[in-house]
């Protein structure tokens, strides 16, 4: 399984809401997770099937701005 962490600005409960259903679509839901005590508000992605540029157009469809971290 490969894991993918990208910085966003999904930064509270709402915005979480937001993007769920767009990420649960791509990755798949409990493949997920944005720590939004972090400064940089870190999401990481565990899958075997995500690609970073679906997981890049997932978030920014919700409305969020989104970069890869280096891995």
């Amino acid at each position: 399984m490969s894991t993918l962490r990208f910085k966003t600005t999904i930064n509270c409960g709402n915005c979480i809401r937001a993007v769920t259903p767009t990420l649960n679509q791509e990755v798949g839901p409990h493949n997920w997770q944005v720590d939004t005590a972090s400064p940089d508000k870190i999401l990481t992605v565990h899958a075997d099937e995500a690609t970073a540029p679906q997981v890049i157009k997932a978030v920014e469809e919700a409305g969020f701005e989104i970069q890869p971290l280096a891995q």
